[in-house]
């Protein structure tokens, strides 16, 4: 590089400088000296200065970047010799009576950071860097999107020319203060104690208000794009909370006018001119052009016309869907988003690549043309993944030499890897879907696995196969859900160290963990590791009833779909539900590729009726099973009665959701080792809520299940003889309530209504009437069970009933994503390491919040006892959080506890955070503690000990909709309400 120095130095310290500066540069002047020199060579003279400095002592040294300019590198001694950017002050005048001219603009070195990277220099690398990682994951299939990422990029700071943020970064850099927080989840933002974004804009939303002024037609191939670039340009960063919230692009400029008046907004614009035109002299000086995108080609003017309709324009939504009467505005929707998620993810990515660089090492990737460099680094994937899965794959072919069933997974897997998007596995429960993956994996030479599961428990079941010896005993297979987070580690699971999460090369994680990556601000950058790795969607058909997950997860897809022929992109199911895969998805049929069962074994389905108010020997949920047997009802709740009914009776085991953490996780890998292939058979029946139905290779001999949709009936079928070894009929319960046949598809019963609210009931009253209609005594297989599954989605009446559902779902989906999908939204406040335990507020699962209960000891629905014991060790708590146990707000609110507990609970506890509050004032009191809940140091109280009611309340029973934790005589049967214990 080469350097000027400038000598302002007095007294003794003339001779000194004079002679370090000799022995290093050529002198040009008195006081001046210029040279080639190193960096390390220019930290030399830079301490020498240093050893020899006094109060007499000021040098300055200036990078000499091009003819015209110069970059201010630091000053030895006295600073007040020379100004902010390092020259020898002459005149002084008051700053407000300057007027901002172009010799001026053109003079001033602006830098983005704390860094002192030159603002246009940190521009146009993030511009072109995100440019880079489009070309590198999508190839040539996206070019307006390459486009659109660079000039996002060059335009992403232009906001931090406003005075304000360079006043105060000036101050930061003369401080020598390092902001971290650059690289980091949010970047960097002003933040004195006096300063307040209530009155200021923050410099995302300056460079929003500035895009305005420029005409981006010029710099993009189709004038679409613009709202994809100024979406990215404002969210590059969340947005602060404000009392008064920008809604409009006015308020920002109402904001601005306020400071500056509208001859400093001209001038800001004006500047901005000046500043892209020296991004694009960079562009042009670069040895391989990118992106050409010539900004001097672009009206880049203020103009009082255009900020009189800032009123009518809103800022970028970050997300929006509106309940809509067809599929096609949805598709709309899901595209846009979906494009809109691959610019800010590629761009913020860039941003904090840049941003982690010293001034010199970005220098010096410009100067030699290779930012492309920076690409490898962000995208680079080494294992050795491709071999394991080969040596897996070789085990199963000398296990089983010629096997047919071999043969038509390698036939199947070859057939995916020839789909040109995304493709689609369908395949019967037992069809080894899990192999067929990793050999299509395999075949794609995949570095990285990433397979998204819809719930914990399939994750786990997928990592009870991975690591098993059949499979990949030795690989890095990471489980990274909200509750669990290890890695295999040569057959031992350890805890990932934290930092490291997603550094698996098979990464079993829920949807929720990858949806985080498009719905906040914290993940962002992670779905850049989503776009550049093979993606497994497992038991996919989950997702569609599901309210907004249906929608963001198409957001996905078609994200990946865009890559084309790159996109490495499988979605299994056995249920793959046909109408949301070709109408929302957008997935052809031909797509979709299948495997027929292998299973020989012969299934009967019986419909078996019952009346709902009955819990006994005639209702098929609850009546003693023979041994090996699993019943799996709609809700936690039936399963759980339904187990205390058989306490006595059974050797049962009893598995759902509503455990504590540890007691799940045990209880779960009790169910598997006793009902897997080959299993300990420890336990003859398995009572269940849903959560056992997809993706848990375990087996039984008789099924009972509660009367559902297709999809689900399916899944449980899938569980029935599941390896093929019975040699009779295998019977197959269907429990359904006596009042359905009659109904005409009417809401009528406690299970209709379950359904219905799960936006599935018609689907499943016209699969019911579909199966009457076309089965006989006769009993079937497999592959015929499954046919009429695909015949049920080519007839008539079952594709209405199921559009139906599907659209009430979106609709219910475009209300969640409304009412729970918030902005990205910065704290202020920095989280303290006691914080970092929380959940969030609003969740698009459901709102949950930390509970206590008391334990319940119970043998029959006659004879239980509520102990003086809460369920949750605090002392334990403190330490993992693993013991903790959270429960739906809404459940809380519909059943009144938290009303309970809100006129209760402050004499109880006298730390309780609505300690305090008035008496009246019971719905303060319900928000403070919903609000404190989030934390686990505060949970709700859904059920006092009998010496609290007494000695503080004066009570001898709790309230009646009372939740406990309840124990039975063989296992923790979990939390229950009082109601569904004594009307049983």
């Amino acid at each position: 590089m080469m350097v000027t120095f400038v000598s302002q130095c007095e007294k003794n310290a003339l001779k000194k400088t004079r002679r370090v500066l000799d022995a290093f540069a050529n002198r040009i002047g008195d006081n001046t000296w210029q040279t080639v020199i190193t960096q390390d060579g220019l930290d030399t003279v830079k301490k020498m200065l240093r050893k020899t400095a006094s109060r007499s002592t000021a040098v300055s040294c200036h990078w000499i970047r091009t003819r015209a300019r110069s970059q201010f590198l630091w000053v030895v001694g006295n600073k007040s010799k020379f100004n902010l950017e390092g020259v020898v002050p002459v005149n002084y005048t008051i700053v407000n009576d300057v007027k901002m001219d172009e010799t001026k603009i053109m003079s001033e070195v602006v830098y983005a950071n704390t860094q002192k990277q030159l603002l246009s220099e940190h521009l146009f690398a993030v511009g072109t860097l995100a440019a880079l990682i489009i070309e590198q994951l999508f190839g040539s299939n996206q070019p307006g999107l390459k486009q659109a990422a660079f000039v996002s990029g060059c335009l992403h700071d232009i906001g931090k020319l406003d005075p304000e943020y360079r006043a105060w970064l000036e101050k930061a850099i003369n401080k020598n203060k390092k902001q971290e927080i650059e690289t980091q989840e949010d970047g960097l933002h002003i933040d004195t104690a006096k300063f307040s974004f209530e009155k200021h804009p923050r410099h995302n939303e300056i460079s929003l208000w500035l895009c305005q002024f420029i005409d981006l037609v010029p710099v993009l191939p189709n004038k679409k794009l613009i709202p994809y670039v100024e979406h990215t340009v404002y969210w590059h960063h969340a947005k602060p909370i404000r009392k008064d919230e920008y809604v409009k692009i006015n308020d920002v400029h109402r904001k601005l006018n306020a400071i500056y008046k509208e001859k400093g907004m001209q001038e800001l614009v004006e500047h901005t001119k000046h500043l892209l035109n020296e991004v694009v002299e960079i562009n042009n000086n670069y040895a391989h052009t990118i992106v050409n995108a010539d900004f001097t080609k672009s009206t880049i003017k203020y103009d009082e016309d255009l900020t009189s309709g800032f009123r009518n324009t809103d800022l970028p939504y970050y997300k929006q869907y509106v309940c809509e009467e067809s599929f096609q505005p949805y598709i709309k929707d899901i595209n846009l988003n979906a494009k809109a998620n691959i610019l800010r993810a590629c761009v913020i990515s860039a941003d904090r690549q840049i941003s982690a660089l010293s001034v010199q090492d970005l220098s010096n990737y410009i100067a030699t043309s290779t930012l492309d460099l920076l690409v490898e680094k962000t995208l680079q994937q080494q294992s050795n993944l491709t071999q394991q899965i080969r040596d897996c794959l070789l085990g199963f072919e000398q296990r089983y030499p010629n096997s047919e069933r071999n043969q038509a997974q390698n036939a199947t897997a070859k057939e995916l890897l020839d789909v040109e998007q995304v493709a689609v596995l369908n395949g019967p429960a037992g069809c080894g879907k899990t192999k067929i993956a990793l050999e299509w994996a395999k075949l794609s030479e995949a570095n990285k696995i990433i397979w998204v599961c819809p719930r914990v428990q399939v994750c786990e079941g997928l990592y009870q196969d991975l690591t098993s010896n059949e499979y990949l005993p030795s690989g890095k297979v990471e489980i990274c859900t909200g509750e669990f987070k290890y890695v295999n580690n040569q057959g031992e699971s350890e805890l990932t160290p934290q930092g490291q999460e997603f550094s698996g090369d098979i990464v079993l994680t829920t949807i929720d963990q990858v949806i985080n990556s498009i719905t906040t601000h914290t993940n962002v950058t992670a779905f850049t590791d989503f776009l550049n790795s093979h993606i497994v969607f497992d038991e996919f058909h989950e997702y569609i009833p599901m309210p907004a997950f249906n929608l963001l997860f198409a957001e996905l897809v078609q994200a990946k779909k865009l890559m084309s022929s790159s996109a490495n992109t499988l979605l299994v199911s056995a249920t793959p539900n046909y109408s949301f895969i070709e109408s929302i998805l957008e997935i052809d049929k031909q797509d979709i590729k299948s495997i027929p069962s292998f299973n020989p074994s012969h299934y009967q389905i019986n419909f078996e009726l019952f009346d709902e108010s009955q819990q006994n020997e005639t209702n098929p949920l609850f009546k003693t099973q023979p041994k090996n047997t699993i019943v799996i009802s709609n809700t936690a709740t039936l399963a759980q009665q339904a187990f205390i009914q058989n306490q006595a009776a059974e050797n049962a085991i009893v598995f759902h959701g509503k455990f504590k953490t540890k007691d799940k996780l045990a209880i779960f890998n009790k169910v598997y080792e006793s009902f897997k292939a080959g299993g300990t058979k420890e336990f003859d029946v398995l009572r269940s809520g849903p959560i056992v139905q997809a993706a848990l290779n375990i087996t039984c001999s008789h099924m009972t299940s509660e009367f559902t949709l297709a999809e689900n009936f399916l899944q449980r079928l899938g569980r029935l003889d599941r390896f093929g070894q019975s040699q009779i009929v295998n019977q197959y319960t269907v429990a359904v309530p006596s009042v359905i046949p009659e109904s005409n598809g009417k809401i009528t019963c406690n299970c209709a209504r379950f359904l219905n609210g799960n936006n599935s009931y018609l689907s499943a009253y016209a699969w019911y009437v579909f199966l009457q209609n076309h089965i006989s005594e006769q009993s079937l297989t497999i592959n015929e069970i499954y046919q009429l599954y695909e015949r049920f989605y080519q007839s008539s009446q079952g594709l209405a009933a199921v559009e139906e559902d599907l659209l009430a779902a979106l609709k219910e989906s475009a209300k969640v994503i409304a009412a729970k999908l918030h902005d990205p939204i910065r704290f202020i406040k920095k989280q303290k390491a006691s914080d970092k335990k929380k959940l969030k507020k609003s969740s698009l699962r459901g709102d949950s919040r930390f509970v206590q209960m008391v334990v319940m000891d119970i043998e029959t629905f006659d004879n239980f006892t509520i102990t003086d014991d809460y369920a949750i060790d605090w002392q334990e708590s403190d330490c993992d959080f693993a013991n903790c146990y959270t429960e739906s707000l809404n459940l809380l609110r519909n059943t009144g506890i938290i009303d309970y507990a809100a006129k209760k609970h402050h004499q109880i506890d006298e730390t309780s955070p609505s300690k305090g509050i008035t008496a009246k004032n019971i719905g303060l009191r319900k928000q403070v503690l919903e609000g404190a809940a989030v934390e686990p140091q505060h949970p709700i109280y859904l059920s006092y000990t009998p010496s609290d009611l007494l000695t503080k309340l004066g009570e001898n029973e709790g309230d009646e909709s009372a939740i406990y934790y309840l124990k039975g005589t063989k296992q923790v049967i979990g939390a229950m309400p009082i109601n569904k214990i004594i009307q049983s």
